[in-house]
């Protein structure tokens, strides 16, 4: 691990597509990084994104690594985050993975006990932990103001789909998008899905239904205290980007999102609310999130934080999604009991 007492530290970044060439700039702005190294599969790619940023560039994962990095950041597809994380593991770097940890649930079970017998920090990418609306709600749930939780309504709505080539490697609608919402729904609650129900419907490109996958999807949740939760998923979503979490309670309600970007416009006469603009996608959405993110694991890298987010936590939010899935599949309800995690 390294020393609380360094400064600069030279981040190596594995993955420099959409979300990689975004965090290259997140990490080059945020104090404590002398040098960010970038590599990538497509050398070409990565070459013109150091060119254009003024990156260190190298050709592998094992060259950077021997380069001397501090700190490893992990934004490849899918495919490589779990080769990826074992080889930070194993060469001792702290390291920091976008979701999915794995593709399936055996090998994310897998990489959680390696992690936990490992004294290198891991921190994985649910940068909704960042923002400031999930935390002021969490500590609204905290503090009792709301009284007892009864429901709670989260959404994750694309605006536009992804390319058609995303599909069938990203695991599905519900691993892949509101695997966010299980996340940030343990967080924010403190508490564990207890089961599901889910469902998922096709109105708009083939390539989704080719891929046996869905573009909307819902799903209820019972927590492990009976409060009730109302999860929805779309990847055609024209009025914007919306990505909320309202909180019912007894003796108070409180919502994330609800600003002048909500991606509606009101039915009703004499209402100008919201006033826009609206937002077109999540780098946009969270933004600031992702910078704290980012900032974190740079407290976490340097010995100074344990992980804001660890591989469990991965695991448990993957085993709503593994859950929901055959739910859908299956088209019954599905205990957490009947999915494995450990």
């Amino acid at each position: 691990m390294l020393s609380a007492t360094l400064v600069a530290m030279r981040i190596g970044l594995a993955g420099v597509g959409r979300i990689g060439a975004f965090h290259a700039d997140t990490l080059s702005g945020l104090p404590g990084v002398s040098q960010v190294v970038v590599t990538d599969q497509d050398a070409r790619l990565a070459q013109q994104v150091a060119a254009d940023k003024g990156l260190e560039v190298q050709p592998g994962v094992d060259a950077l690594l021997a380069s001397g990095v501090d700190a490893l950041v992990i934004a490849t597809a899918t495919p490589g985050h779990a080769p990826l994380l074992r080889q930070g593991l194993a060469a001792g770097v702290p390291t920091f993975c976008e979701k999915p940890v794995a593709a399936t649930l055996g090998e994310t079970i897998e990489l959680a006990h390696l992690a936990a017998g490992s004294e290198v920090p891991v921190h994985i990418g649910f940068q909704r932990r960042f923002d400031i609306g999930y935390r002021n709600a969490k500590a609204a749930i905290e503090s009792g103001e709301l009284g007892f939780i009864h429901s709670i309504r989260a959404a994750t709505h694309d605006q536009s789909p992804p390319h058609a080539s995303y599909i069938p490697t990203s695991g599905g609608i519900f691993r892949d998008c509101n695997v966010h919402d299980f996340d940030i729904i343990r967080y924010v609650t403190g508490r564990e899905v207890a089961s599901v129900y889910a469902t998922g419907a096709n109105k708009g490109a083939a390539f989704f239904r080719e891929a046996g996958d869905v573009d909307s999807a819902a799903a209820i949740l019972t927590l492990d205290d009976d409060t009730l939760v109302l999860v929805s998923s779309t990847r055609y979503n024209g009025g914007g980007h919306d990505v909320r979490l309202e909180i019912h309670g007894e003796q108070g309600a409180v919502a994330v999102g609800l600003d002048d970007s909500l991606a509606f416009r009101s039915a009703e006469t004499g209402v100008d609310f919201p006033k826009g603009p609206q937002k077109w996608s999540f780098m946009e959405r969270f933004l600031p999130a992702y910078r704290a993110e980012l900032s974190a694991f740079l407290e976490v890298a340097a010995g100074r934080t344990p992980s804001p987010c660890t591989v469990d936590d991965a695991l448990q939010a993957f085993r709503v999604a593994e859950a929901c899935e055959r739910s859908r599949a299956e088209r019954r309800p599905v205990d957490l009991t009947e999915i494995k995690g450990a």
